[in-house]
């Protein structure tokens, strides 16, 4: 968390915030807008993102909140951006409707927006955590706060913890959180001399 706080601090010191221009305005005022979630279906976009994740239902509405301003980001930042994970998941499923990305969402977006993954190697690793460095300082440069550290973790974390995501069928697995705190426990308690002196 302490790394987090310096990055935004860092962040916070070297960004002006820019006033909007009327057509940012506008295009933000469409993202925005734009409903994700067809009132018509048993599985909504939001839910289907909350279950695909395991995540509450008010976390996933947070995260496409998110995907809206890296959207927008993403059209008027002046550089290429990187989402978080979370936002990032939010980026797969949309794409998933394609009707609505291609149609009403991007219609009102002055270029298509096209996904483009990483073709591996140490070079493009760099190259996403400069652009991912770049998408936070333009965050507070163009919407004049943090983003939530929650859905746009500081870059160690995007690149470190959450690269290591994997897709797993509950129906065939149990998943059990690592009790790292219980097993440092374990090995200070192991270490103790016999006699019980510490």
């Amino acid at each position: 968390m302490e790394g987090a706080v310096g990055e935004a601090a860092a962040v916070a010191a070297v960004a002006v915030v820019e006033p909007l221009s009327d057509e940012q305005r506008a295009l933000w005022r469409c993202i925005r807008n734009h409903v994700f979630d067809d009132p018509s279906a048993a599985l909504r976009f939001s839910r289907r993102l909350a279950r695909d994740n395991h995540w509450s239902q008010g976390f996933a509405d947070r995260v496409i909140d998110e995907y809206r301003r890296f959207v927008f980001l993403a059209m008027v930042a002046g550089h290429p951006v990187t989402p978080s994970d979370q936002v990032d998941q939010a980026w797969h499923l949309h794409l998933l409707y394609t009707r609505d990305y291609w149609g009403a969402f991007t219609g009102c977006l002055p270029r298509p927006l096209h996904h483009g993954p990483t073709l591996g190697g140490g070079a493009e690793g760099r190259k996403f955590a400069d652009w991912y460095s770049k998408t936070l300082h333009s965050y507070w440069r163009l919407f004049g706060e943090h983003p939530p550290i929650d859905v746009w973790p500081p870059a160690v974390e995007r690149f470190g913890r959450d690269v290591r995501w994997l897709r797993v069928n509950g129906g065939d697995y149990w998943l059990i959180p690592r009790p790292e705190r219980l097993w440092r426990r374990i090995v200070r308690l192991l270490k103790r001399p016999p006699n019980g002196d510490t």
